[in-house]
């Protein structure tokens, strides 16, 4: 593979990191009942409180609400990380229960990172035929 592909496949890769860690994070560490139990009692361990705030997060739809400020300032400002961005929260908000927010990033987050790099792949003057003549008959 040369590097113009690696360089375009590293933004995409580390997306599929963020959603195998997100869904880690949801069935290894917020579902699973044992989890729950051992932070019900009084002796908690101490990554209990973690797990409370990540509860809380998607309760108060935090998860979703950063995906979506991501995907407006990629909206307004042409950046890649910005895309990327907010694909990667709209990942975790789909992961973590903020399904209408996380699937709109995720869409318009890859959408626009998929956009800026087709444009960034492309060549524009080779596209361009200089002063093209208009002919009346085809």
């Amino acid at each position: 593979m040369t590097s113009t592909t690696w360089q375009r496949a590293w933004p995409w890769l580390l997306l599929l990191l963020v959603a195998l860690f997100t869904a880690w994070l949801r069935y290894g560490v917020i579902e699973p009942a044992t989890m729950a139990q051992q932070c019900g009692g009084g002796h908690a361990p101490w990554w209990c409180r973690w797990r409370q705030w990540l509860v809380l997060g998607f309760l108060h739809d935090v998860y979703g609400i950063a995906a979506l400020l991501a995907t407006a300032l990629a909206l307004l400002w042409k950046r890649a990380w910005l895309a990327w961005l907010a694909a990667a929260l709209g990942v975790i908000a789909l992961q973590l229960y903020c399904f209408e927010s996380g699937a709109l990033a995720v869409l318009i987050g890859c959408l626009r990172l998929l956009r800026l790099q087709a444009t960034r792949a492309v060549p524009v003057a080779q596209h361009r035929h200089g002063q093209q003549q208009a002919h009346s008959q085809p």
